[in-house]
């Protein structure tokens, strides 16, 4: 692996300049565009069309897909689709996500929830598969195409390019919504995803190694088996342990309030236009300017520091939303809610991307980060696909101050950590057997 650093500026502008940092610009765009859209835009949606609340909730169950990639994830490691073959191993996987991805989003606009919900779920399930796969391979492609000095780099063009992904699937469908309905909406989303395909047909495919031709029991005892003891090995279990509770509580404030956030801005009296306007504009505008703050310290900073103040930020921030309750219809409060909100998930993006980054072995690459990133939603989501439950029996602030202070074991976690960190690096191979 290349060891040589981004020293000093002249580093750092050399590290946002090399070409994969503009390929995960646009592969970025490719993992934010469907994250939205069978979430938080698709619960605007269902509220639409008068589906109950605790149902909403429920329904959020469908982005587990993102929790439980890992599953699949050995596969796309090791695993050369034969239709997909000449892109190589990454860009054969991502394409097919992609144009299963634009499937499922077409099936949603052919068959809306008021005509069938079970049916409507069934199809938002495999478009939630398909972008949990895109985001595993695009995790995967970039580790593998730069050192660990320029993670940073790479997960701050990643994260603005997932920023605008956010937009299309956040800003882009309500408009769409508004003015020519939800599944026509949809629909057009489809074609949008025309811009990562091309993308992926014309950047150079990183360098994998896979063994060929391998009996079934070895291929499930590497593909399946070693990445999770490589994992545990190469950390102890003890330490594995940790790292695997603190990654999965690391995001818990941000999805605790994240399936409600729909349905509460239209409580809160905004039209599905300003919502698009303020929150999935204006707000991820913010939050690209905290992602680049976050991609730059990433570079300059002591890791363990950036995790306390990303942490407490993602935390903090959702006390902000009481401003926001407690002055609904108000432009002002809508817009100071969201400034915090954004910028501080903006900034905690590249830090936990780079941090988790460099905990992988690049021989496990999809598999080892796919555990680490659908850890880092899982409880969060748990808990989320019950706080429609939450808010109809105790109200909005309930849920704001809850999620704010599930942030504290998180904290103890690191604390325990903190010592044990700054030795934890990316490898190349393989632990032996």
């Amino acid at each position: 692996m290349t060891t040589r650093g981004y020293k000093g500026l002249a580093g750092i502008r050399e590290a946002f300049a090399q070409p994969g940092a503009i390929t995960m610009l646009f592969f970025g765009f490719a993992s934010g565009i469907p994250f939205l859209l069978v979430g938080n835009s698709l619960s605007a949606w269902l509220k639409e069309s008068r589906i109950d609340y605790g149902a909403i909730g429920l329904a959020s169950f469908v982005t587990f897909t993102y929790n439980f990639k890992f599953l699949w994830a050995p596969l796309v490691d090791r695993l050369r689709l034969p239709l997909f073959c000449r892109l190589g191993q990454r860009r054969g996987w991502l394409l097919f996500a992609l144009v299963l991805l634009a499937g499922g989003f077409i099936g949603m606009a052919c068959m809306p929830p008021d005509m069938s919900l079970p049916r409507f779920m069934a199809v938002t399930l495999l478009a939630a598969f398909a972008g949990a796969t895109i985001d595993t391979v695009v995790d995967a492609y970039r580790v593998e195409i730069a050192p660990r000095e320029a993670q940073g780099a790479l997960a701050a063009t990643y994260t603005l390019g997932y920023r605008g992904g956010l937009i299309a699937g956040g800003a882009g469908i309500l408009l769409l919504a508004d003015n020519v309905g939800w599944q026509m909406g949809y629909a057009v989303i489809a074609l949008v995803l025309l811009v990562p395909l091309v993308t992926v047909l014309v950047v150079p495919e990183p360098e994998h190694r896979v063994r060929e031709r391998q009996d079934i029991a070895t291929a499930v005892r590497e593909g399946f088996i070693g990445p999770f003891r490589d994992f545990f090995r190469r950390y102890g279990l003890g330490l594995a342990f940790c790292l695997l509770v603190f990654v999965g509580l690391f995001r818990l404030p941000d999805q605790m309030l994240g399936v409600m956030a729909y349905p509460f801005y239209l409580d809160a009296g905004f039209t599905k236009t300003q919502i698009a306007e303020v929150s999935k504009v204006y707000g991820v505008i913010v939050g690209i300017v905290g992602a680049l703050l976050g991609g730059y310290a990433v570079t300059r900073m002591d890791i363990r520091k950036l995790l306390v103040v990303a942490a407490i930020g993602v935390s903090v921030s959702n006390l902000l939303y009481l401003l926001m309750a407690s002055f609904p219809g108000q432009t002002w409060s809508f817009v100071a809610t969201l400034s915090g909100d954004n910028f501080a998930q903006g900034f905690a993006g590249p830090v936990l991307v780079a941090f988790m980054s460099g905990l992988v072995n690049r021989s496990f690459t999809a598999t080892q980060y796919a555990l680490l990133s659908s850890l880092a939603n899982l409880p969060g989501k748990v808990v989320g696909g019950f706080s429609g439950f939450l808010v109809r029996d105790s109200g909005y602030p309930a849920l704001f101050i809850l999620s704010t202070v599930s942030i504290v074991p998180t904290l103890l976690v690191l604390a325990w950590l903190w010592k044990r960190l700054p030795g934890l690096a990316v490898v190349d191979e393989p632990s032996p057997s």
